[in-house]
């Protein structure tokens, strides 16, 4: 059988793109069992049900939808050959990124502030459960600021045009990908107490 150097890059293509898919999965799996964890924890005696999240954890929500937003703009400026406005798009992504982080440590203060803490006296099942969810989060995102700093990079290298999009795009998803795991712990902790 006679394989085309078209048809090996499709190969490759494909591969790269089903092994982000089992790493998406595997943290979908993670966070799956953090929250089952919590649900669970929510019967016992010491569980704070008065407990309010700070409101700064919505508007971090709002920065990393729009960070969502940039990236899928940038794509798009990439393909039609506006590197200028994809570059300022993609920065923006970053800078977006990076006052999430900020409202989150905020929130974290905020609830230092009311009291609570991870570990130690002050601290309680909820609030334990609350920082490490955010924190594995957390975790994700530095590594989504690292492949926004890649995908940046490249595009500064000229990688990226239409045709030539396979990196941007494996980037991108994991991207979304944390954007929307961040969307269902902000729901999950709003509206499950």
């Amino acid at each position: 059988m006679d394989l085309t150097e078209d048809s090996i890059e499709k190969k490759k293509a494909r591969s790269k793109k089903m092994m982000l898919w089992f790493g998406i999965i595997s943290m979908v799996m993670t966070f799956a069992g953090l929250t089952s964890a919590y649900v669970v924890s929510k019967s016992r005696p010491d569980w704070l049900n008065e407990f309010e999240l700070p409101i700064s954890f919505l508007w971090s929500t709002l920065v990393i939808l729009a960070s969502s937003g940039t990236l899928m703009l940038s794509k798009k400026f990439i393909k039609s050959g506006d590197r200028r406005t994809a570059s300022a798009l993609l920065i923006g992504t970053l800078i977006l990124a990076i006052l999430f982080v900020v409202f989150q440590f905020y929130s974290f203060s905020e609830i230092i502030q009311q009291g609570y803490y991870f570990t130690g006296s002050e601290s309680s099942i909820t609030t334990s459960f609350i920082y490490v969810l955010v924190l594995a989060h957390l975790a994700h995102l530095a590594v989504g600021i690292i492949v926004l700093l890649v995908l940046i990079y490249n595009h500064f290298k000229q990688r990226y045009y239409k045709g030539q999009m396979l990196g941007f795009e494996l980037g991108a998803t994991f991207w979304h990908f944390v954007d929307l795991l961040w969307l269902y712990l902000i729901f999950f902790l709003y509206f499950f107490r």
